[in-house]
C-alpha cells in the first residue's frame, strides 16, 4: 500500500495555534509512569485471558474497578447481555466508565477494550487455535495506559471533563464475522445517544516494544482535525512512535461510535513490516512483547492533549 505524507500537518503553524507547552494553569503536567503502566498490563494478564464469562474476566473487572475508583470522581458499570448463537448461551458483559471533572458538560473521552479473545485463531500451531489469547498487547496495553492517565488526572485536575471507557466484548466474535465483534462499543453507542463529547480517542495494541503508530485511515477520513491535534502534539514532544504517514483502514470500536454520531479516532499499531511478529490473536500475545517505553510514549502524548483541551 502506498504511503503518503499527511499534507495537512503544518507542524510549526499548528504548534503556535495550539500553544502546546508543558505547563497547565501554572502547574506542571504530571509525568506518565511507563513502568507502573507496564505493571498494570502484567497484572491484567496474570488473571489469565479475560474472556467474557470467565473467572479471569470477573476478577480482572474487580481489579480495574477498584483501581479506577481511587482517582476518579465516579465509576459506573454498564452491564449488558449478549446471546452467543453458536454456543446458544447468554453472557453478561460489562463496560466500565470512569469520569473526571463531572460538573463540566464539555467533555472528551479515552477508551480501550479490556477483554481478550476466546480463540487464538491466528496462531501458527493448529492445536492452539481453540485456546484463549493472553491479550497483553491486544487489550491490556490500552487499558494500562488509561489506568495510569487516571492517576495523573487525580494529581492535577483537567479543565475539560474527561471520561475513561473500558469496553467489553471487542474481540469476542468468530473470525471474519465483524457483526459479532465490538459488542461493548455497540451497546454503549446505542444506549448513550445523548452523549455528545467533543471527541474521543481509542487505544488498541499500543504496548508493542517496537511501537510504530501510523494514522488509521477511517480516523483520518472522519476526524482529520483530531488526528492532526494528536500527531502534532506527538511531534512537539519528540515522540517518534507516532509516524507521519497513513496506515491501514482498521475496523475497531471507534467505528461503532462514529456510526452513532460519537466522534472518535483510533490509535493503533497494526502496521508491521513482518506480519509474523504481530502476535495478533495468537498465544504469543504476552507481556514480554510489550515495553514501558511504548506505553509511556502514548500516555505522554495523551496527557498533553488533555491538558491543552481548554473549556
Amino acid at each position: 500500500m502506498r504511503q503518503k505524507r499527511i499534507s495537512s500537518l503544518n507542524s510549526l503553524l499548528l504548534l503556535l495555534i495550539l500553544g502546546l507547552n508543558f505547563a497547565y494553569c501554572g502547574k506542571t503536567i504530571p509525568n506518565f509512569n511507563g513502568q507502573r503502566a507496564l505493571n498494570d498490563l502484567q497484572t491484567q494478564c496474570a488473571f489469565g485471558p479475560r474472556v467474557p464469562g470467565s473467572e479471569a474476566s470477573k476478577n480482572c473487572l474487580l481489579f480495574l474497578e477498584k483501581e479506577l475508583q481511587q482517582p476518579a470522581e465516579k465509576v459506573v458499570r454498564q452491564t449488558f447481555q449478549y446471546h452467543d448463537k453458536l454456543c446458544n448461551k447468554f453472557l453478561v458483559m460489562t463496560n466500565l466508565l470512569a469520569s473526571f471533572n463531572i460538573k463540566n458538560n464539555q467533555r472528551i473521552f479515552l477508551a480501550a477494550h479490556w477483554d481478550s479473545r476466546p480463540t487464538a485463531d491466528r496462531d501458527p500451531l493448529p492445536e492452539n487455535r481453540t485456546k484463549p489469547v493472553p491479550g497483553a498487547n491486544d487489550g491490556a496495553s490500552g487499558v494500562a495506559v488509561l489506568m495510569e492517565i487516571a492517576r495523573c488526572l487525580q494529581i492535577v485536575a483537567p479543565q475539560i471533563g474527561v471520561d475513561i471507557i473500558l469496553f467489553d466484548g471487542e474481540d469476542y466474535g468468530p473470525e471474519g464475522n465483524l457483526d459479532e465483534y465490538f459488542l461493548g462499543s455497540r451497546y454503549f453507542a446505542e444506549v448513550m445517544r445523548n452523549y455528545r463529547p467533543r471527541y474521543g480517542i481509542l487505544l488498541d495494541m499500543v504496548g508493542d516494544a517496537q511501537l510504530s503508530i501510523p494514522v488509521e485511515r477511517f480516523s483520518n477520513d472522519y476526524l482529520p482535525q483530531i488526528v492532526q491535534k494528536v500527531w502534532t502534539t506527538a511531534a512537539s514532544l519528540g515522540v517518534s512512535q507516532f509516524e507521519d504517514r497513513l496506515g491501514e483502514y482498521i475496523s475497531d470500536d471507534h467505528r461503532m461510535l462514529i456510526e452513532k454520531g460519537i466522534p472518535c479516532i483510533d490509535i493503533i499499531d497494526f502496521d508491521y513490516p513482518d506480519v509474523s511478529q504481530r502476535y495478533w490473536h495468537t498465544l504469543e500475545d504476552t507481556p514480554d512483547k510489550c515495553s514501558a517505553e511504548s506505553l509511556e510514549a502514548v500516555g505522554k502524548v495523551l496527557l498533553q492533549v488533555i491538558f491543552n483541551e481548554l473549556d
